[in-house]
């Protein structure tokens, strides 16, 4: 079971991971709309994506429904962290705010379990 847990977090930060990827082009005004849509940060980022969604079906596999759910909404708390950290994106106190609500609902979830 542990395995599965591992298998969900690493979706989470890929997950996270594959958000600061299009964030990052975002940042970035390309000259055509092709450019926009296909540049290594977008192709990357939904790549990325595309993953995260075959490791979660495998997760499944062998966690609950609610377990998956509860590290699924964690990822909000890593992109928080990776976008302060590749992005210099500051973490106001609204972002640390809803931050920790979706950190303390995951701890009152996890105790009602």
């Amino acid at each position: 079971m542990i395995k599965y847990f591992l298998i969900a977090v690493i979706s989470g930060v890929l997950s996270a991971v594959s958000q600061v990827l299009l964030k990052k082009s975002a940042e970035k005004k390309r000259d055509t709309l092709i450019g926009e849509y296909v540049n290594p940060y977008v192709v990357g980022g939904y790549l990325l994506t595309g993953i995260c969604m075959l490791l979660m079906i495998a997760a499944y596999r062998g966690i609950p429904y609610k377990y998956g759910a509860i590290l699924e909404s964690l990822v909000y708390v890593y992109i928080m962290i990776l976008s302060k950290m590749f992005l210099q994106e500051k973490i106001t106190r609204r972002k640390l705010t809803g931050n920790l609500l979706i950190v303390i609902g995951v701890i009152v979830f996890s105790l009602g379990s």
